[in-house]
């Protein structure tokens, strides 16, 4: 993973991984995963175009359900966690 493709707001990555338990940079496996889910965040989509990536995390052993939208040809994570909702979208999808 190179550094220039994702960026963040470090004050939200603490604030995050003081709520969720995920830094940014955990996050971003996510998107290594072949089996990814990518689908339009509608509900967060006022200004410019959000996304939630679903994905395994670093170990396999957990799903990561990541809100991003894309800015200036970066990927820039807005927000990070292990999501019921998340993990249940990545298992139909990927017939698990």
């Amino acid at each position: 993973m190179s550094e220039q493709d994702f960026e963040w707001d470090e004050t939200k990555n603490k604030e995050n991984q003081r709520k969720h338990g995920v830094t940014f940079y955990e996050a971003q496996h996510a998107f290594l995963d072949a089996n990814r889910v990518i689908a339009e965040d509608i509900e967060h989509s006022q200004t410019e175009k959000r996304y939630h990536c679903f994905g395994l995390n670093e170990q396999g052993s957990g799903i990561l359900t990541v809100r991003f939208t894309h800015r200036y040809g970066c990927i820039r994570i807005i927000g990070a966690g292990y999501w019921r909702k998340g993990k249940k979208i990545y298992e139909q999808n990927n017939s698990i």
